[in-house]
């Protein structure tokens, strides 16, 4: 008789094959074709959850590992919300606007000729940007993301230009916006403003200079012992480039300033705190201090500019410190804001004699027409020349650069329109408290960003974006910007698009006779808003627009650099213009790095490509990477990495598959049993997984991903495989399909699959998908036409029961003991399988003696032995191996008799049965139960 044919083995037509790269689209067109989407928010009932999505810049049409960890982190939230009852909507946002595309567009030797058509560039310019919008489209869509696919939002879109004018309408109104002259940071390359969110620092070699501010001859005597000395305030300058500009030396008032006699008979003043480091690194060494006074006395002294016939005026500030320098501070208004604030404060004025190309202009004698870097060397050769020169040096630093361009960054004072953040800033601070950040220290973080920031400046010196509505008389060039102007503009701008500003003359984009006083000719702003005000204003251009969506959201969800960035410019438009956050809560992850720790870049050959991880491995392996890190902090990524997530994902997916292949003669509806009727080891099973439930929930509501990574590993490698399936195997194949014992096993396989698959769907979207599609049809009607419309598994307590859990856990003691000792014995060569073994165990409790007694078939089956004795401990001559602890003894030997060629349990018993010689005792009483075989 063929033997095989009379074991439970597991239907292959049910079991899922490791195909991802094949199933994971099939299953994407079976969401879309099936209106998945749709169906998940007209079925939920609980109050909706609105995750509002931050939209990635469309300067490329690939998405990278950042894209890639910050969309399946929504997802997951999304999904897992969804699971729980709330309709979850999720619509997709995408940033058009802004310098980087306007600079890939422009730089193209196609494009070369279009650079003065302002329309051409725009049109250029949109269209690069909807081809790399597809382009992304496609490449989230393979991830496997739950949302609106077909109506994504895009801030180059005529309504949400609209709505972000509107928004600008309103400050207006409230008069929180100004023109005025400022320093500001300039790019050179780029030929425009940037706020403070729109710049990056990198390392950038700069001169170091210590020059001497003489005091001027005519001031009145300090001390006698100054009498007839020369005087210098000794500044120190990393941009030399900007002395042109002094117009001041600024000191702490609290300081106490040294008037220090040096070898030459020169006097040198500086801050008694920092002398001894400045001598150490100008290699000089003081005679003594002539005198010594606080800042505060040596106010409004006036010294000599070093090589311009104007007074250099002393002045006091709080923003001198002694952290570097020499506590006298080069002051140049028009190149720095602490020098712009204290300039203002004296009425120095603001001289700024550089324009946009970074070129000096005639406000410089002697350097105009050279780019401010290349003056640096002059200048500092004219110090050296007039005797102002104390020491040079070159260092490396941290130093700003534009964010698209990567060239150093200047501050330089021009006329730009500005967001005065003094007005609505203690409302916002407030706001922030009320707000939950996860982690937590995000709170502190944007809090104090937004303490310490300045005025935001929002124009931009460039064509492709929003235009900022304002007009100019003719006659006085006064500008005129005012709230019904620009809702009128955003009536045009909504039924046109923004190119409306630049095809419309002023006349034609003004009320029909608008004039003030006696002028009627006006012309139209150049500049346009930053493209931070731009997505900053998506809470009103899409949470107030789409009827799914909801302000202010629930959640929303980004990178840790856009607390200075998306978090706090959606914050101050949100306050400025609705005076409430746009926002419940704010997740922020970190930046994914390479295996080292490093900033991934195609220089160094470091990059990991979304698109290469999926084609080899599938999405869920990218998703399940995704869940498994602390994403608080920057999280490290390769190839490598991702190749162990996959042993993982296919260890979850094994999981699955042993389930479900158990599980094809299981009709839940007939064949499980009540709780009280099953096993022990299966309530215990239970138990365990009422546990793991409880524990991956709190880690979806926590936004603490990496703890359901750990929690599913563990319970899926050692809790299932390693522990409950290894014992169960010989039940599921070996016993009476129908048998009370399998049935038994079966109903707790049934409630583990329904429970994992609930619970790995936010992550393993696919490999669940997937797994209901090949269910059983017995199982299959339990389930929702999609796995995505399901519910999020019940916890079941009344599965909990600590008392069996202990005694099992002091079981499984006994379990890992006696796995050692066969190890052992099988490394030794003196068995094969650990059903060649008989083991002989004595537990010190004597109820758990007498409870394995009284199951021994279950316990062969626990400790897969080919016998087990229990009371008894075995000190015979051929035992393989002993163990005596405190708790229990126990001890294995080799099993007497011939292997069953069905269970493969070596038993003497095997040959006793005439109709079935080949078989145990057990399989044989078996097999004659079951009906006629053919061989």
């Amino acid at each position: 008789m063929d033997y095989k044919k009379t074991l439970n083995l597991p239907d292959t037509a049910f079991s899922m094959r490791a195909n991802s790269g094949q199933r994971e689209p099939e299953i994407q067109e079976f969401w879309k074709t099936q209106n998945i989407y749709e169906k998940n928010l007209t079925q939920r009932k609980k109050t909706p959850f609105i995750l509002h999505d931050g939209p990635p810049y469309l300067s490329s049409g690939k998405i990278h590992m950042g894209h890639a960890l910050n969309r399946i982190l929504k997802d997951i939230v999304v999904k897992y919300k969804s699971l729980k009852g709330h309709p979850a909507p999720l619509v997709f946002g995408y940033d058009c606007h802004g310098l980087p595309i306007e600079h890939e567009v422009t730089k193209q030797k196609k494009n070369k000729g279009i650079l003065e058509d302002p329309i051409a560039v725009r049109e250029a310019c949109k269209a690069f940007a909807l081809d790399n919008l597809q382009g992304q489209m496609d490449n989230f869509y393979r991830l496997g993301l739950m949302g609106d696919w077909d109506s994504p939002y895009l801030t180059l879109n005529p309504a949400y230009e609209a709505a972000q004018l509107r928004v600008f309408a309103d400050m207006v109104d409230k008069g929180y916006i100004y023109k005025g002259l400022k320093p500001v940071y300039w790019s050179v390359a780029a030929q425009t403003a940037l706020a403070e969110a729109e710049v990056e620092y990198k390392e950038h070699t700069s001169h170091s200079i210590y020059v001497k501010m003489t005091l001027k001859a005519d001031q009145s005597l300090l001390d006698e012992a100054l009498s007839g000395k020369t005087i210098h305030f000794i500044i120190w300058t990393t941009t030399p480039w900007t002395l042109p500009a002094n117009l001041g030396v600024a000191l702490n008032p609290a300081y106490t300033y040294d008037f220090l006699e040096m070898e030459d008979g020169e006097v040198w003043v500086m801050a008694n705190k920092l002398v001894d480091t400045v001598m150490q690194t100008v290699g000089r060494t003081p005679k003594k201090v002539l005198y010594q006074a606080k800042g505060q006395a040596l106010e409004n002294l006036r010294c000599q500019h070093p090589f311009y016939d104007r007074d250099s005026r002393v002045i006091l500030g709080n923003h001198v410190t002694a952290e570097a320098g020499t506590g006298c501070v080069h002051t140049a208004p028009g190149h720095g804001m602490e020098d712009f604030v204290v300039g203002e404060k004296y009425k120095l004025g603001i001289l700024s004699p550089v324009d946009a190309n970074g070129v000096f202009t005639d406000e410089a004698p002697d350097y105009t027409g050279t780019f401010y870097e290349k003056a640096n060397l002059p200048i500092i050769e004219r110090l050296k020349e007039n005797d102002k020169l104390v020491y040079h040096s070159t260092f490396v630093h941290s130093f700003p650069h534009c964010w698209r361009t990567k060239t150093p960054l200047i501050y330089r004072a021009t006329e730009q329109w500005f967001a005065s953040v003094d007005d609505f800033r203690s409302e916002a601070i407030a706001a922030i408290q009320e707000v939950q950040w996860i982690p937590a220290s995000g709170k502190d973080r944007i809090e104090n960003m937004v303490t310490d920031r300045t005025d935001w400046c929002i124009s931009r010196q460039r064509i492709w974006g929003v235009p900022i509505p304002a007009f100019y008389r003719q006659d006085t060039k006064e500008a005129i910007l005012d709230k019904q102007l620009i809702l009128h503009v955003a009536e045009q701008v909504e039924k046109e698009g923004s190119n409306v500003w630049w095809t419309k003359s002023a006349k034609e984009l003004l009320p029909e006779g608008f004039h003030v006083d006696d002028c009627y000719d006006f012309e139209k702003e150049t500049d346009i808003m930053d493209v931070w005000f731009d997505s900053g204003t998506s809470h009103s251009g899409v949470l107030r627009q789409h009827p799914e969506l909801s302000f202010p959201a629930d959640l929303y969800l980004e990178g840790s650099d856009q607390h200075r960035g998306w978090f706090q410019s959606s914050l101050l438009t949100a306050m400025a213009a609705y005076n409430e956050a746009p926002y419940r809560s704010v997740l922020t992850h970190g930046f994914a790095l390479d295996s080292e720790g490093k900033k991934m870049s195609k220089s160094l050959g470091n990059v990991v490509e979304p698109s290469k991880v999926i084609q080899q491995y599938g999405a869920d392996v990218l998703r399940l990477w995704v869940a498994s890190v602390d994403y608080t902090s920057d999280m490290k990524v390769s190839y490598d990495i991702l190749g162990q997530l996959a042993d993982v994902y296919k260890k979850i997916r094994n999981t699955v598959r042993f389930l479900m292949s158990n599980l094809y003669d299981f009709d839940p509806a007939t064949d499980a049993l009540d709780y009280t009727a099953l096993s022990e080891l299966d309530r215990y099973t239970l138990h365990k997984l009422s546990h793991v439930s409880e524990d991956v929930e709190n880690s979806f509501e926590r936004y603490a991903f990496y703890r359901f990574y750990q929690t599913v590993q563990n319970f899926c490698v050692i809790d299932l495989s390693n522990i409950y399936f290894a014992i169960v195997k010989d039940i599921l194949y070996i016993e009476k399909p129908d048998a009370p014992l399998r049935r038994s096993v079966q109903t707790v396989l049934w409630e583990v699959l329904k429970t994992l698959l609930g619970m790995v769907t936010p992550v393993l979207t696919h490999l669940a998908e997937d797994a209901r599609e090949k269910m059983p049809p017995a199982l299959l009607k339990e389930l929702p036409e999609s796995i995505l419309l399901g519910t999020y598994p019940a916890l079941n307590t009344q599965w909990r029961n600590p008392e069996l859990a202990e005694k099992w856990g002091n079981i499984l003691e006994i379990r890992d003991a006696l796995n050692l000792l066969l190890e052992k014995a099988r490394a030794d060569k003196h068995i094969g399988r650990s059903m060649e073994a008989i083991g002989f165990i004595h537990h010190q409790d004597s109820d758990l003696n007498r409870y394995m007694q009284d199951h021994l078939t279950l316990f062969r089956q626990v400790f897969i032995l080919a016998d087990v004795h229990v009371g008894v401990s075995d000190h015979a001559e051929n035992t393989l191996g002993a163990v005596k602890n405190a708790s229990f003894e126990i001890s294995i030997q080799r099993s007497t008799g011939e292997k069953c060629v069905r269970c493969w349990v070596v038993d003497q018993s095997v040959g006793s049965h005439t109709q079935h010689p080949d078989l145990c005792g057990r399989c044989a009483e078996i097999v004659e139960s079951l009906p006629a075989v053919t061989a």
